[in-house]
Parts: structure tokens; C-alpha cells; sequence
């Protein structure tokens, strides 16, 4: 557990949240003295979250959100600023992804709605029903979940589409929302252990070893840099995309290792 009370007296909606890197991000702000609210379309997996972090004596309540459905957010949100007193901080976390077809010609239009509707309209319908709280408390803070995938090619068409989207609604966002206060920034991670690799060790080794800090990501790696920008620390920084990759966007192993470039020793196999 984190010393840090940046967040004591903050209100804090987390989507998306009752497991991988929305349920670390949870309790990194709970740690950080907010009470957070945990949703999640599985409702049940919310409150298992939420229940976790209460045995541990810290501030969370779970609740069902569907970010697919305008009324459903609107519920959280006004819970939330209702049972908080406040609104402080939302954390954009709920996504979707579709497996590709093997060919993109063959992609049904269902995968690709679907992977733009919870990925990116989303976000949008939290943002558009968090923004007047936001602005209200004085120090609003958004902060969304995007990919190294809205940058470079890793595959997965609509899901890359989806949050490439999100990143462009982050920076536009933060120039409107600036005038009320509210700051707009976007993390970016890479490969991240969650429950989409499990059973995949040989994958996750094998892509181990692109990464210069030679591990892959953990869900904790992720909620740190989001605590970073919705907290005071990053007080002006908005409009930002911050990658979180351990090096994977910056440096091209591949192609290194295709020129037989001396091989230099990997980094530390954990934080």
C-alpha cells in the first residue's frame, strides 16, 4: 500500500473496474484516501472488487454500469456525486475487443460496432455525464485507458480504431473542458497481465521479448500512471497521451535483432 493520500476527500468512478487493470486502478486511488465507486457491467464482479478493498478498511462502493447504455451512466455518475458529496476523478476503463477475421473484408459489422460503442462512445457518454460534477468540485480530472494500438499496428482493426479515437477525444475534450477546470489525459499501455492472457505464458514470453525493460506489463504499472495525471502532480498536463509500454513504441527490437545488432541483456523480470 502507496503512503500517498493524494486523493483523501476525492470521489472517484472507475468503468470497467472489477477486474485487471480497472480493479488495480481502484484500489491504488482507495489506497490514496478516495472513495471509489467500482462499476462494471458485471455487476457482481464489481462488488467483489469493491467488497476486497472494504475488508481492507478503504472507501469503495460497486455498482452495475454499462457504458453501452446512456442511462445506466447517468445512474453511476449521479450515484456517485450523491453518496460521495463530490466528483472529482473518472477513469475511462471499460473496452471491448473483437478477434479479427482473417481477412478484414470478412469482418462482421457487429464486432466493429460493438468494439466502438463500449471502447469509445463509451468513454464519451461517462465524459458527457461527468463533466458538470467535474467542473463543480474544482479539481475534475478525467483520465482514460487508451493503447500502444491507437498508435502502431498490433493488430485487432476495430479495437485500434477505438481507442486511436479515444486518444483524438482526449485531446479535444481537454480544450473545451480546460475553461471549467477539469483536466483531460489519456494512458496508453502495451502488453499488460490480465485476464486476456491467462493460460498464454508461451505468448506472453515470447512477447516478453520485445520489450526493452524486458517484462510486460502488470495492471499496477497502469493504475500508477493514472493516479499520476488525475492527481495534483500533473496539474497542468492536459490533452496529453501518456504510452506506458516499458519501450515497445520507442525502440524497434525486431528490427535490431533483424540486423544482428549485438544483443544487450534484457532489463529486470519485475518493477
Amino acid at each position: 500500500m502507496t503512503d500517498s493520500r493524494r486523493f483523501q476527500g476525492y470521489g472517484v468512478v472507475v468503468t470497467g473496474a472489477a477486474r485487471g487493470i480497472g480493479a488495480a486502478t481502484a484500489r491504488r486511488f482507495a489506497e490514496e484516501g478516495a472513495r471509489v465507486l467500482v462499476t462494471d457491467a458485471d455487476p457482481a464482479g464489481a462488488e467483489r472488487t469493491a467488497a476486497a478493498l472494504r475488508g481492507r478498511g478503504l472507501a469503495a462502493e460497486g455498482r452495475a454500469c454499462d457504458v453501452a447504455d446512456r442511462t445506466s451512466v447517468e445512474a453511476a455518475v449521479a450515484y456517485a456525486a450523491e453518496a460521495f458529496g463530490t466528483l472529482d476523478v473518472l477513469v475511462n476503463n471499460a473496452a471491448h475487443c473483437s478477434p479479427d477475421t482473417p481477412r478484414f473484408e470478412d469482418g462482421p459489422d457487429e464486432a466493429w460496432a460493438a468494439d466502438l460503442d463500449i471502447t469509445l462512445t463509451g468513454a464519451y457518454r461517462c465524459c458527457r455525464a461527468a463533466l458538470p460534477h467535474l467542473a463543480a468540485s474544482g479539481r475534475g480530472a478525467i483520465v482514460s485507458v487508451g493503447s500502444v494500438n491507437g498508435v502502431q499496428d498490433f493488430g485487432n482493426h476495430a479495437y485500434s480504431a477505438a481507442k486511436a479515437g479515444l486518444a483524438s477525444l482526449t485531446r479535444t475534450l481537454a480544450g473545451q473542458a480546460a475553461a471549467d477546470g477539469v483536466r483531460v489525459n489519456l494512458v496508453a499501455p502495451g502488453t499488460v497481465r490480465t485476464r486476456a492472457w491467462e493460460g498464454r505464458d508461451d505468448d506472453l514470453a515470447a512477447v516478453r521479448r520485445l520489450y526493452p525493460l524486458g517484462r510486460v506489463g502488470e495492471p499496477e504499472d497502469i493504475a500508477a500512471a493514472v493516479a499520476f495525471l488525475a492527481s495534483r502532480d500533473a496539474s497542468w498536463i492536459t490533452g496529453t497521451t501518456l504510452v506506458v509500454d516499458g519501450g515497445l513504441t520507442a525502440v524497434h527490437t525486431g528490427f535490431h535483432q533483424a540486423l544482428g545488432h549485438a544483443a544487450r541483456p534484457a532489463g529486470p523480470a519485475s518493477p
